[in-house]
């Protein structure tokens, strides 16, 4: 079985130049380098984007665009591309810069755009009680700040969606009642619902804190066994 091993660069550029001539076979290399599958898949796509340079440590750090970035979560969450197919067609490094993109757009900490495309996105805001926004802010984060599907679900528009979860991280649930004009119901919670509402958004909150150990839990078993520099 494979182990995970450093290899120096020369040696990375004999290795994957020996396997794309046919001087060695898939198998031998696995075997005589004690290398993963996926370490080759990765070096061989370096390789074949960079060149020899590819396979060498770099002193600058590689700069991708908003346009990149999205186009390749895009390609993952819609299309169904692997994260390794993914680095091949937009020339990523690593799978793992990728997987934190993903991370950072479900979360709403880089990219404005919601996952379901324009159309939800310039969907027209509407009026809502305090307990829809109760319930669309748990739904949000229940599902890890899924912007765009929650506001296809609720018929609302992004920016109320965004906001309301900005009002609820800085204020709780009081931040989410509308001051304005003559609302003067959502003033009158009474304890008892408003505490089923924090219990219904602390479980939601539990939920997505649970996805993120998940995953991160599976990047750290994929670093452990997988060797890419």
């Amino acid at each position: 079985m494979p182990h995970k091993s450093k290899l120096a660069p020369e040696v990375k550029v004999v290795l994957v130049e020996d396997y794309l001539s046919g001087r060695k076979g898939y198998c031998a290399t696995l075997r005589d380098y004690g290398i993963s599958d996926y370490n080759l898949r990765v070096w061989v796509q370096l390789y074949k984007n960079r060149g020899s340079s590819g396979l060498y440590p770099s002193s600058t750090r590689r700069m991708y665009s908003k346009e990149v970035k999205l186009a390749a979560i895009k390609d993952h969450l819609e299309n169904k591309l692997s994260l390794l197919s993914i680095c091949e067609k937009y020339d990523i490094t690593k799978h793992n810069i990728v997987q934190r993109w993903i991370v950072k757009y479900n979360s709403h900490e880089d990219f404005k755009q919601p996952n379901s495309g324009g159309a939800i996105y310039m969907a027209k805001g509407r009026d809502t009680t305090l307990e829809e926004r109760v319930e669309i802010v748990s739904h949000c984060i229940a599902n890890n700040k899924d912007y765009g599907k929650t506001t296809e679900q609720y018929s609302v528009s992004y920016q109320q969606v965004y906001g309301w979860i900005k009002k609820y991280e800085s204020g709780g649930i009081d931040a989410l009642i509308d001051r304005r004009g003559k609302r003067k119901d959502e003033f009158s919670m009474t304890e008892g619902e408003k505490l089923q509402a924090q219990l219904k958004l602390q479980k939601a909150e539990n939920l997505r804190l649970q996805m993120e150990n998940d995953l991160l839990k599976k990047l750290e078993t994929l670093e452990r066994g997988i060797d890419i520099d």
